[in-house]
C-alpha cells in the first residue's frame, strides 16, 4: 500500500462545523426522509406532533390546522403554550431553544411527557430550519408571545404582542416551506386530512379540525369518541362485518394498550399497529403479542366448546385467525425502541407479554359473555382453513411444475443477462404488442420484461387457492421468485425494481390497479421498500418538420406549442398515434396521441419510457396503509355503494379520459 504525498493537504481547516441548523438545510432528507411531496406534507405532521403531545399529556383537545391562501400552514392547539422563560443555562426564552436547537424539547423529560408522539425528536426545529419563514405566538399567563424567524433565524426576541385572559393557554404555528428546497408548491388537503383523520381516532379525546382557505377548499372536523372502534368500522365501511367491533383495553407496566378488531367476510388480514400514534408498517412485539393471545384464546375457545368436529384432520394456524380480520392495534410505551428498515418496528421485549396478558383475558371474557360472535368466527376460520390446504396444494403444484422446469421462470419472460438483483429491473407490460416493442427496444443487459395478455384476476375478491390457478399472477410469482402471502420473502425477489407499463387509458389504469391490489394483498413488502414503480410513457408526440418532442400531459403539450408559436387548435392531431398523411410535405405541427403502448416503436419506447437517463417513473409508497387498504377495498371489493360515492367525489379530477 502506497501512502499518498504530503501535498494533499488534509488538515484541521478542511473539517467544516454546521453550526446550529444548517446541518437540517444541507441533509434536509435526513431529518425528514425526503424533499419531495413526502417530505414538504411530512412538514406539517412535526408541528401536529408537538400539540398531540400536549393532549397525550393531558394538556389540550383541540388541534386546528389550517392550509392558508398563500400555502403558508398554521397550526395551533389549546395546551399549556411553549414555555417563553429564560433557560437557566442556555440564557435564552425556552421558546428560541425550542424552535432554534436540535433535540431540544419537554419531551425529552419523562416528567414533562410520560409518552411522545415525535419519532427522532428534532421537531419544529427542523420545520424552522426548512421554512422561508416561520412566526410562533403563544398564550400563557395572560400574554400573548411572540417570536418570528427566517431559514431559522430569530428576528427578533421574544415578546408580548397582546393580552389574554389568564386561564387561555396554547401554542401558534405559521410557516412557510422553502421553495429553495421544497419544489412541490403546494398542499395536498387530502394528504393531510387522512394523518389527522388517523390521529383523532387514536385519541378519542381530541378535535382536530382541518381547514383549507385556498378556494374551493374544504373545511372539516375529525372528532371520534369511539375512538379504535370507529377507526375499525371506517376501515370496514366498504366490507360486510360478521359483528360489531369487540374492544379491549387496559394498562399492565405503565403501558396503555388499546385494541379493536372485528371480522368480516372477505379474505384478507388487515391489522394496523400504532405506538404513541405512530405507525409501525413493519409490526413489531406489540403485533406479535396481539396475534399471539389471538390466536391461542381463540383456539382454547374453540376445543374448550366443542366447536371443531371430533375426528376432524383440520388444525387452526394463526393464519386461520387472522382471514377477514381487521384490527387497529394502539399501545402508549414510556421509552420506545424503533428499529427495521424504516424504524418503524417496535423492538421493546417487554411490551409483547403486556400485549398478550391485556388481549387474551380481555377476549376470553367477551367470548364467554357473546357465544354466538364466538361460534361465528370460529366456522369462519375453519373455512379459512379449508381454503388454506387447497392452496397449500396448490401451491405445492406450482413448485412441482417450476422444478420440472430448467429455468424455473415463465416462457413468456425476457429475462436479463446480470443477476445482481439491486441493479435489475422487471417491467410488466400490457399486451403482446407493447411487450414486443419493449423486448426490442430494452438494454438487455438489466431489464427484463413480462407481457400479460388481458387482465388478471382481481384478487380482493378470490382465495389464494383461486389465484394460485391464474396463468398471469403465476407468471408473476415465478418471474420475482420470492414467494407469495405468508410465504413472501423480499429479499429473494430477483429485482430491485418492478415496474408496471400500461396503456394510457381505461383498461390500462385497470390492471394498473388489479397489479397494485395483487401487490399490496400477497407481496406488500414490495411497496413498502419501495421496489414498485409505475412507468409514465407519454401521451402525446409533437412533430414539426425533422423534430420531434414528447409530452406527459396536456400542460407539456401546450408548453412545446407555445415553443413552436402554434395553438393546439391550428395543430394536426392523430388520435392514434398514427403519423397523418397529407398531400405534398405538410406543413404546421403534427399532435400524435398515444392511447396504447404498442402504437410506439421499440426506440421510441425506449426513449421515452425505458431508458434511465430520461425515463419518468413513479415510486408507490405506502404513507398511510390504513387509508390505502380502504381505498383498495373501496375499488376492488364486492361492495358498490361506496366505490359509487368514491367515484362521484373524485370524477372532478378526472383528466383525460378515454372510453
Amino acid at each position: 500500500m502506497t501512502k499518498v504525498a504530503a501535498e494533499n493537504n488534509y488538515t484541521a481547516k478542511n473539517i467544516n462545523v454546521l453550526k446550529g441548523l444548517e446541518a437540517v438545510r444541507k441533509r434536509p432528507a435526513m431529518y425528514i426522509g425526503d424533499v419531495g411531496s413526502r417530505g414538504f406534507h411530512h412538514l406539517v405532521n412535526e408541528v401536529v406532533d408537538n400539540s398531540i403531545d400536549e393532549a397525550l399529556a393531558g394538556y389540550a383537545d383541540a388541534i386546528i390546522v389550517t392550509i392558508n391562501k398563500d400555502e403558508s400552514v398554521t397550526v395551533e392547539d389549546n395546551g399549556r403554550g411553549i414555555p417563553v422563560d429564560l433557560h437557566p443555562e442556555e440564557k435564552k426564552s425556552a421558546l428560541e431553544i425550542v424552535m432554534t436547537v436540535l433535540h431540544a424539547g419537554g419531551k425529552f423529560d419523562k416528567n414533562t411527557y410520560k409518552v411522545s408522539g415525535g419519532l427522532h425528536g428534532v421537531g419544529v426545529s427542523v420545520v424552522n430550519a426548512l421554512s422561508e419563514w416561520v412566526k410562533v405566538e403563544v398564550k400563557r399567563d395572560g400574554n400573548i408571545y411572540q417570536q418570528e424567524y427566517k431559514r431559522g433565524v430569530p428576528q427578533y426576541d421574544v415578546k408580548i404582542v397582546g393580552k389574554t385572559k389568564k386561564d387561555e393557554t396554547g401554542t401558534k404555528t405559521t410557516f412557510f416551506p422553502d421553495r429553495e428546497i421544497f419544489k412541490a408548491g403546494k398542499f395536498k388537503f387530502d394528504t393531510l386530512a387522512e394523518r389527522m383523520r388517523e390521529l383523532a381516532y387514536l385519541n378519542k379525546n381530541i378535535s382536530i379540525r382541518m381547514k383549507d382557505e385556498r378556494e374551493g377548499g374544504e373545511d372539516i372536523t375529525y372528532h371520534y369518541k369511539g375512538g379504535l372502534i370507529e377507526f375499525v368500522q371506517y376501515l370496514d365501511e366498504a366490507r360486510e362485518p360478521m359483528h360489531k367491533p369487540v374492544y379491549v383495553e387496559g394498562e399492565k407496566d405503565n403501558t396503555p394498550v388499546e385494541v379493536a378488531f372485528q371480522y368480516s367476510d372477505t379474505y384478507s388480514e388487515n391489522i394496523f399497529s400504532y405506538v404513541n400514534n405512530i405507525n409501525t408498517h413493519e409490526g413489531g412485539t406489540h403485533l406479535v403479542g396481539f396475534k399471539t393471545a389471538l390466536t391461542r384464546t381463540l383456539n382454547n375457545y374453540a376445543s374448550k366448546n366443542g366447536l371443531i368436529k371430533e375426528g376432524s384432520k383440520i388444525t387452526l394456524s394463526g393464519d386461520d385467525f387472522r382471514e377477514g380480520l381487521t384490527a387497529v392495534i394502539s399501545v402508549k410505551v414510556a421509552e420506545p425502541q424503533f428499529e427495521g428498515q424504516t424504524k418503524t418496528k417496535l423492538g421493546n421485549g417487554e411490551v409483547k407479554s403486556v400485549v398478550e396478558s391485556i388481549v387474551g383475558e380481555k377476549l376470553a371474557e367477551y367470548l364467554e359473555e357473546n357465544p354466538s360472535v364466538g361460534k361465528k368466527i370460529i366456522e369462519k376460520c375453519l373455512r379459512a382453513a379449508e381454503a388454506r390446504e387447497a392452496a397449500r396444494k396448490a401451491r405445492d403444484l406450482v413448485r412441482r411444475k417450476n422444478a420440472l422446469d430448467s429455468m424455473h421462470l415463465p416462457g413468456k419472460l425476457a429475462d436479463c443477462s446480470i443477476n445482481e438483483p439491486e441493479h435489475c429491473e422487471m417491467y410488466i407490460v400490457e399486451g403482446d404488442s407493447a411487450g414486443g416493442s419493449a423486448k426490442q427496444g430494452r438494454d438487455r443487459r438489466f431489464q427484463a420484461i413480462l407481457p400479460l395478455r388481458g387482465k388478471i384476476l382481481n384478487v380482493e375478491k378470490a382465495k389464494l387457492n383461486k389465484i394460485l390457478e391464474n396463468n398471469e399472477i403465476k407468471a408473476m410469482i415465478a418471474a420475482i421468485g420470492a414467494g407469495i402471502g405468508v410465504d413472501f420473502n423480499s429479499e429473494k425477489a430477483r429485482y430491485g425494481k418492478i415496474i408496471i407499463m400500461t396503456d394510457a387509458d381505461v383498461d390500462g389504469s385497470h390492471i394498473r390497479t388489479l397489479l397494485l391490489t395483487f401487490f399490496y394483498r400477497y407481496m406488500k413488502d414490495l411497496l413498502t421498500e419501495g421496489k414498485v414503480y409505475i412507468a409514465q410513457p407519454p401521451l402525446y408526440k409533437i412533430k414539426k418538420g425533422k423534430e420531434e418532442l414528447y409530452a406527459y400531459d396536456d400542460e407539456e403539450r401546450d408548453n412545446i406549442l407555445k415553443r413552436f408559436k402554434v395553438s393546439v387548435q391550428d395543430a394536426t392531431v392523430a388520435q392514434d398515434g398514427s403519423e397523418l398523411q397529407t398531400d405534398g410535405s405538410p406543413k404546421g405541427v403534427l399532435i400524435s396521441r398515444y392511447k396504447g403502448l404498442g402504437e410506439m416503436n421499440p426506440e421510441q419506447l425506449w426513449a421515452t419510457t425505458m431508458n434511465p437517463e430520461t425515463r419518468t417513473i413513479l415510486q408507490v409508497n405506502l404513507e398511510s396503509a390504513a387509508a390505502a387498504d380502504k381505498i383498495f377495498e373501496t375499488l376492488m371489493g364486492d361492495a358498490v355503494e361506496p366505490r359509487r360515492e368514491f367515484i362521484e367525489k373524485n370524477a372532478k379530477y378526472v383528466r383525460n379520459l378515454d372510453i
